[in-house]
C-alpha cells in the first residue's frame, strides 16, 4: 500500500491536512491503520469528531499503537467516539 485511496478533492483544509497526517506518520504501522480510517471517514466526521481525531493524531506513535492494539489501556482523557471507531477500524484490517 502507498497512501491514501481517497482523494481530498471537496474536502475543507482542515480535513484535507488530517488525511495528509494519517498518512504521514513515521511509524508504517500507524499510517496504514489511520490512514486506512481517514479515507473511509474523514469526509463523515462531525466537527467534535474532527477535534477529537486532531487531539488523536497529536498523540506519538510509540504511545497511540499500543492503544489502538489493546496492548495498553486507554486513558479516560482521550478515550472518545473516535478513539472507538478507529479501534474498531483496527480490527478489521488484515496485514
Amino acid at each position: 500500500m502507498t497512501g491514501t485511496k481517497r482523494s481530498s478533492e471537496g474536502l475543507d483544509a482542515r480535513r484535507r491536512k488530517l488525511l495528509f497526517r494519517s498518512w504521514h506518520r513515521g511509524m508504517r504501522e500507524m499510517d496504514l491503520i489511520l490512514g486506512t480510517f481517514a479515507d473511509a471517514e474523514i469526509g463523515a466526521l462531525t466537527g467534535d469528531e474532527i477535534d477529537q481525531y486532531e487531539k488523536l493524531l497529536d498523540i506519538p506513535d510509540t504511545e497511540f499503537l499500543p492503544l489502538i492494539t489493546g496492548e495498553r489501556s486507554v486513558p479516560a482523557d482521550i478515550d472518545c467516539a473516535v478513539l472507538q471507531k478507529i479501534m474498531a477500524s483496527r480490527r478489521t484490517m488484515t496485514f
